[in-house]
């Protein structure tokens, strides 16, 4: 057992956790959440040794076997597949010593060496060594690659491979996902759901969290709290936490009012002074509830598109790739306002390469791409953060962004991404990886685009920004074309989803949970093993889930004239609404009723307004009760 007692670490004058008490049992798998700054990495600095804490105790039992994945990327010409044999400590000990061994000729030593090796499944460490290089996404003619062959996004799977390729009794995992696609994080989490060690992993990724730990430590203002449950059980009980929390503060505050009422009142009454002094040290003896604070730090929505034409891209027959190789082929697409398209696929399969294409930034090869004439494209992608300028403050680039922005509105512009006061002002070298990416995404939702290319936009941001970034794409009026490994933020924005592979591009006709399956199944094809029982079960048979996703096509094909005409209400709604509040205030002044035509008019444009809302919001109503009628037809239909 590892334990923590009242630990205290400070970075500089700041205080970071603050008499933390934690018993952390074999076995237990835990998740470490909590803003960004809040002290997760450092929790693991204390648990590795390399950091000590100011005050308090830190008991790790010296025989325990702690793994972690190296955040320095690796280089050299040492190939892939030995690099992840060699995070298995123990079998690489073994082999030398059997090397040894044979050449003294000890047989003893041997047939010891030998049976310990059988002992840890060692002859078969090649092919376990094999299938976390596949699962993360290595095809198998880069098993044998020299490391330096690698960007430094592969290296960082390369070092989590290794890491994993340890029998540990504990193991440390901070940001897991950060470099993987949607597909090596779900097999990540399959792999971890069974892993027999100790687990303690920091994410802001809450489907993975809820798919792999069954305790959630959260750390906030220096404290450190422990739930029983994963992320979604956390989140729930905190929230339970809160409006008590709260109740109790709305409770004590009335009694100091009615208190301080009795102390003002009676304080200057010889008759009541002594009772009005007791009143006051009752204040004063009262253990202060803190208010529950339900804020985020970040508040911001994307401002209204200039334009919105029907039709803002249009694909044809396209074929995208480099050096004259194409890559994905045969890509038909049409992007319209109010679009939701998640693009699927495997690292390398061509989804970045696709968000080029749609950028502009890549020509086809073949094919055409029509843009209209009004499109303004947003496009967040990893490499515009290396294109910030260190020497530059948050304000100087949105003023670079536009020139005619004033100054409040900068700030105050800035302040919804929680760069506010010297924050907006500082240059932006020392900034941390989430505040670069929460910079780069604010420079694009200030452009007002009416497509927004979203290229792995959660990497390096926490949690809260993640949920406000979900409400304001909810709230967008334009298309968006995501590329995520953040489930959690597909699911709640985007209702198409695309998959990459192969050299093609197509519909694929299922939610997220089939598309899990889908791998699965696929992953079994390619390395000839038995899938996961659960998994099986729930894809059970090729022509039932064809027909399953068949007819979940068919349903939102049924269901997508009803969802855009509630849209399209929506706005209407939207639209008048603001026009009637604006007509309000006009008749809410005196000087209009100076003119009796001048009032008539305004009352009649009041009249007509309303009777278009009520219109379009009769609109609203008989799709949305048609669109449950179909649902109801078809969870019949299935039924039966």
């Amino acid at each position: 057992m590892i334990s923590l007692r009242q630990v205290t670490l400070r970075r500089g004058t700041e205080k970071l956790i603050e008499g933390l008490d934690l018993r952390i049992p074999a076995g237990q798998r835990m998740g470490i959440v909590g803003r960004n700054g809040t002290g997760k990495s450092s929790l693991f600095a204390l648990l590795l040794g390399e950091l000590s804490p100011d005050t308090g105790d830190v008991d790790v039992p010296a025989n325990l076997d702690i793994a972690t994945v190296r955040q320095e990327a690796p280089a050299g010409r040492q190939a892939a597949l030995d690099f992840v044999l060699d995070g298995d400590t123990e079998l690489r000990a073994i082999q030398s010593r059997l090397e040894a061994a044979e050449a003294e000729g000890d047989g003893l030593a041997l047939a010891e060496l030998h049976g310990r090796m059988a002992e840890i499944d060692g002859y078969a460490a090649h092919a376990r060594a094999a299938r976390l290089l596949h699962g993360l996404g290595f095809s198998p003619e880069t098993h044998g690659a020299p490391i330096d062959a690698f960007s430094g996004g592969w290296r960082m799977r390369l070092n989590l491979a290794a890491a994993l390729m340890r029998r540990c009794d504990v193991l440390l995992l901070d940001e897991p996902t950060n470099h993987l696609d949607l597909d090596a994080v779900l097999w990540l989490q399959g792999y971890l759901a069974s892993h027999p060690a100790t687990l303690l992993i920091i994410s802001h990724d809450r489907d993975f969290l809820d798919g792999v730990t069954s305790h959630t430590l959260h750390l906030e203002h220096g404290r450190a709290t422990l739930y029983n449950g994963n992320y979604s059980a956390f989140e729930k009980m905190r929230a339970e936490a809160k409006l008590q929390q709260q109740a109790a503060f709305e409770a004590q505050q009335k009694r100091v009012a009615e208190l301080q009422a009795f102390v003002d009142r009676f304080r200057a009454k010889a008759t009541k002074a002594r009772q009005a002094q007791s009143k006051l040290k009752q204040i004063e003896r009262m253990e202060t509830v803190e208010a529950a604070h339900w804020d985020t730090p970040f508040s911001f929505r994307f401002l209204t598109p200039d334009r919105l034409p029907e039709t803002l891209v249009r694909v044809d027959n396209a074929a995208i790739g480099y050096d004259d190789t194409p890559l994905v082929a045969g890509i038909k697409l049409r992007i319209v306002p109010g679009d939701r398209i998640a693009v699927l696929g495997r690292n390398g399969a061509g989804k970045s390469t696709v968000m080029k294409m749609l950028a502009g930034e890549l020509a086809p090869m073949a094919g055409e791409v029509q843009l209209d004439r009004y499109l303004n494209i947003g496009y967040f992608a990893q490499h515009q953060l290396e294109q910030l300028d260190d020497a530059a403050s948050a304000a100087t680039h949105l003023q670079r962004a536009d020139p005619k922005a004033s100054e409040q509105h900068i700030r105050d512009f800035l302040g919804g991404f929680d760069f506010r006061g010297d924050k907006a002002l500082d240059p932006i070298g020392p900034f941390s990886g989430g505040e670069k990416a929460r910079l780069a995404l604010a420079l694009v939702v200030h452009e007002k685009p009416n497509l927004l290319l979203l290229d792995e936009p959660t990497n390096h941001l926490d949690l809260d920004m993640r949920h406000a970034l979900e409400i304001a794409l909810q709230n967008y009026d334009g298309a968006v074309v995501l590329v995520a490994h953040d489930r959690h933020l597909i699911d709640a924005t985007c209702e198409q989803l695309w998959r990459v592979d192969d050299g093609h591009m197509a519909p694929f006709d299922g939610d997220l949970n089939e598309y899990a399956k889908w791998l699965v199944n696929q992953r079994s094809n390619t390395e000839g093993e038995t899938a996961p029982a659960a998994a099986g079960k729930a894809g059970s048979g090729s022509s039932d889930s064809g027909r399953s996703r068949r007819d979940a096509a068919a349903q939102r094909s049924r269901e997508k004239p009803m969802r855009n005409a509630m849209k399209q209400a929506e706005r209407e709604m939207s639209t008048l609404e603001e026009k009637l509040a604006a007509l309000d205030k006009e008749l809410a002044k005196p000087s209009v009723y100076s003119s009796r035509t001048e009032a008539a008019r305004l009352s009649q444009e009041q009249g007509r307004l309303r009777k278009q809302l009520e219109a379009a919001e009769a609109q609203w109503m008989e799709n949305a009760e048609a669109l449950e009628t179909e649902r109801r037809d078809d969870d019949a239909s299935l039924a039966s």
